[in-house]
């Protein structure tokens, strides 16, 4: 599992931190949204104003933690990135976790 990236999160549920990868290395908040279907994103991710993806929650089903499903893709990515959004060990720490 690599990190590719970290957030803190605020007391609006906005997530703000930053994303990197071999060729990504943006500032990137990850805001809540409303759902107007139930297959619809709980998440926006944007990078300054321009969206480049989207994510639900989910609950592991090994311990109940919370975390986000997040797909994110830019015309600079081959294919689109899936990665987890999970609190890390430090509270208020959130680290991004990329998964193929």
């Amino acid at each position: 599992m690599a990190q590719i990236g970290a957030f803190t999160r605020d007391e609006t549920g906005v997530f703000t931190g930053a994303i990197w990868t071999l060729t990504l290395n943006v500032k990137a908040t990850v805001r809540p949204c409303d759902k107007p279907t139930d297959n619809a994103p709980d998440h926006r991710v944007y990078a300054g104003a321009v969206e480049i993806g989207a994510g639900w929650s989910k609950e592991a089903r090994e311990n109940g933690s919370d975390y986000l499903s997040l797909k994110l893709d830019d015309p600079s990515l081959p294919a689109p990135i899936f990665a987890n959004l999970v609190q890390g060990e430090k509270p208020g720490e959130h680290r991004l976790i990329w998964s193929r």
